[in-house]
Parts: structure tokens; sequence; C-alpha cells
């Protein structure tokens, strides 16, 4: 076992897990195996656990429910960092919603509507942790974090606890601040505002089926694999380049969705960055547009 982790297990930092295969973790079930993830269950935890991974140089990453993550094959040298139940909290103020970086960003939305607050509708599609949406700046629907963000508690990469309001996150489409600066999103508060139950109802039903008739959400996926160019959308690109059904190894671009990447049963990394790099040569020589990918490609190679 490596030093860093003897040390990690001698302190209160929430339980470690060697060797753990990220194919766990990912919803694309690909991933070879992280030297260690570690999951704390409170702030304080976090924090210790934070200082100590500072102080033995031992790089770290933090995964939320893999959707927006492909793990390479050979996997992540350092630790991987998972919230635990404690980090999963929500708590509604009247017209504010403070949750933990480990809730759920979908769940966070369907009690929001039946709340009658309004304002998260667009949520309710995005299979992530409010850490990660904001992290991201999610979005979908013609809205985004950014449009309810108020502030959150981020613990940096020192282990200290600060806070940053809206302006300090420097959100952008798909972008914050933390692709600048390390940190974790420990906890968030989010402005929304009274509506109409049957409204709100309503309209994440009419998100809910049109995700479920144009999304392979029944197989192994990570959602959006490229951001959409300024003025169009990928799938679009994708599909007049007649790529819908491409296949390398067990990966295969969706004949539902052309801008998803579904694993057909034993895809690796691999085939998955293959076929990412075929997209983005198809599709640069037939529309001269670089499609950027949307999903972060982490570990060794």
């Amino acid at each position: 076992m490596q030093q860093w982790i003897s040390k990690l297990s001698e302190a209160e930092v929430g339980s470690i897990l060697p060797n753990e295969p990220m194919a766990k973790y990912t919803t694309w079930k690909i991933g070879g195996p992280a030297d260690a993830v570690i999951v704390p269950e409170t702030v304080q935890q976090l924090q210790h656990l934070i200082r100590i991974l500072h102080e033995e140089k031992v790089p770290w990453m933090l995964v939320g429910k893999g959707s927006n993550m492909l793990v390479s094959d050979l996997g992540i040298r350092g630790a991987v960092i998972k919230f635990g139940k404690g980090l999963e909290g929500s708590e509604f103020r009247g017209t504010e919603v403070e949750a933990d970086g480990g809730a759920s960003f979908v769940s966070l939305s369907i009690m929001a509507g039946k709340k009658g607050l309004t304002g998260m509708e667009f949520a309710s599609g995005i299979p992530g942790t409010v850490g990660g949406a904001v992290y991201m700046n999610a979005g979908a629907h013609g809205s985004d974090v950014s449009r309810i963000f108020k502030s959150a508690e981020i613990v940096l990469e020192t282990g200290e606890l600060v806070s940053y309001n809206a302006e300090q996150m420097e959100f952008a489409y798909r972008h914050s601040i933390l692709h600048e600066r390390s940190g974790i999103v420990a906890k968030a508060v989010f402005q929304l505002r009274e509506g109409d139950r049957a409204a709100i109802s309503s309209s994440m039903a009419a998100y809910k089926d049109r995700r479920r008739q144009t999304q392979p959400l029944q197989q192994p996926c990570a959602g959006s694999v490229f951001r959409n160019p300024p003025g169009d959308h990928a799938a679009r690109l994708i599909e007049a380049a007649g790529l819908k059904g491409y296949r390398s190894g067990g990966a295969e671009v969706s004949e539902m969705h052309a801008n998803f990447i579904v694993n057909t049963g034993q895809a690796t990394a691999e085939d998955v960055l293959t076929l990412m790099h075929h997209i983005q040569t198809v599709v640069a020589s037939k529309f001269e547009v670089n499609l950027v990918p949307e999903v972060f490609c982490v570990g060794e190679r």
C-alpha cells in the first residue's frame, strides 16, 4: 500500500477503497482502477482529506454521478474523491435552496417543483450532482446554473473553506472559475421564484418525455459528447456527416441521438476516444467546424 494511503487510513477522512475499478462510478461503465477512492461524509472530513493530499503532493479528482467523464483503461493515479451520503443533503428556506455538493441535481429540481418553486426545471434532465452542475455551469432548455446560482462554499486545494458569489464564479458556457482554480463545491445556494405547481410539473414532464424519445438513456452513455458550436448543434453536424451508427469496437454513435456515444457492451476508453477523434475529423473535413468535447477525459494514458 502506498504511503499516502496508509496515512489516510490513520486519519478521519471517511472510507478508503484501494485499487478501486472506476467503471463502477461512471455512466459509461468504463474505466480502469484508481489508486484509491475516498468517501468523506462531512465537510470537515473533506477538508482534512484535501489537506493531507496537498501535503503529500498526491494528485486528486472528484467524481459525482460520473455522467460527464471518460476514465482511461489504465485507471487513475492518485486519489478519487466520492461524496458519501452525509454530503448529499438539501434544505429549502423560502425561495432559496441550499444543497450539499453530492446532492442529486435531478432530485433537487423535482423537490423544488413540488414546493411550487420555479427556476430549476431545466435541471430535471441533468444526471449529475449539485457540485458537478456548478463546476460545469450545467444547462439545458435555454437555462443554466448561472441563472439561479447565489453562492457556494468551496474547499480549495489547501483544504481552506471559502465562499464564492456568482460574480466570483466567472460563469460562461459550460465553464466556471473552478476550471482554472482547483476546488470542490461543498455546498451551493440557489435562488428560485414562486411559481405554479401545475405549470412546473407540466414543463418537467414534457422535458422528461422529450429525453425519453430522443436520448438513448437505456444504454450506458455520458450525455452529450461534444459542445454545441456557436449557432449550430453538434448532433446535427454529426448526423449530417453520416455518422449515426458508426462504431469503433464496442463504442457506437447512437442511432437515436448523434451527439451520444453508447457502450454496446464491452467498450473500452480507447474505443470511445478513437470514435470521438473520427467524428471530429469527419465533421471538420465536411463542414470546417472543430467539435470541442464536453466530456472530461481523465486518467493514465
